[in-house]
């Protein structure tokens, strides 16, 4: 049974512009939708931003820093508004949709908070195995 992750996305959006959240899988498997995204369109975006992240993350070397560079956030900037996409955890990425008129400092910030919740929900406790003696 999947853990109803609905709160973390719609807390997402609270701040002003805030338009749609998505929480998907590596391999690019809807995980979770806001509320008021329809899931036949959210799987379609889950799908791009599963191929969004992984050039992401190839395109690091680009930095040019002499180091390993990691990826932490993409920013996609359209006339009408931004899509921000950030990792949530091992396997899953968080991405959200917003106005041209959004605090983006704002939105990175929650995304990070939620982020950061998602991981303790998703954590499940290790199981005893029975005559192990634990």
């Amino acid at each position: 049974m999947n853990p109803d992750l609905s709160w973390a996305l719609n807390d997402v959006l609270q701040v002003r512009g805030a338009r749609h959240a998505i929480l998907v899988s590596s391999d690019g498997l809807l995980l979770e939708h806001s509320s008021e995204f329809g899931r036949d369109d959210a799987e379609t975006v889950a799908a791009a931003i599963s191929g969004m992240q992984s050039l992401s993350r190839a395109l690091a070397p680009f930095i040019g820093s002499g180091h390993t560079t990691g990826w932490r956030q993409t920013l996609l900037e359209y006339n009408d508004g931004w899509i921000f996409l950030i990792a949530a955890g091992s396997g899953a990425y968080l991405a959200a949709t917003a106005g041209a008129d959004v605090d983006m400092e704002a939105m990175s910030f929650r995304m990070q908070q939620q982020v950061s919740a998602l991981g303790k929900a998703l954590m499940t406790p290790l199981r005893e195995h029975p005559g192990s003696g634990a």
